[in-house]
């Protein structure tokens, strides 16, 4: 199991993949708030998506974030770390992710 230290690192990496990448994907008009619920740790990170960036990452979680990914912290590690493929693990239901169908659609351009 993974630490929450170790997931709040995963996600500011995935934060500067996102920017780093930015420019190449283009302009992604989306901004939603994010949680990241950690089943197994009992804690969640929230933060916002906007315009293909993760930017304030914070410890907590918000009920009323528009997107919700919920999963354990190993899966988590594991998805920021390119070595589980989101497809699957949210047909395996390894990944839980709520969201507008709508929201779902643009969210894949980020992936």
């Amino acid at each position: 199991m993974a630490t929450v230290d170790e997931c709040r690192t995963a996600l500011h990496d995935l934060a500067a993949k996102l920017a780093a990448n930015a420019e190449a994907r283009g302009h992604l008009d989306l901004d939603r708030t994010l949680a990241c619920r950690l089943t197994d740790l009992e804690t969640a990170f929230h933060g916002r998506i906007t315009g293909g960036l993760l930017t304030d990452i914070a410890d907590g979680d918000d009920p009323k974030a528009k997107i919700a990914l919920i999963t354990t912290s190993d899966d988590l590690i594991e998805l920021i770390n390119g070595r589980l493929d989101i497809t699957r693990a949210i047909a395996s239901r390894q990944i839980s992710i709520k969201a507008n169908p709508f929201d779902l659609l643009k969210l894949r351009k980020l992936l």
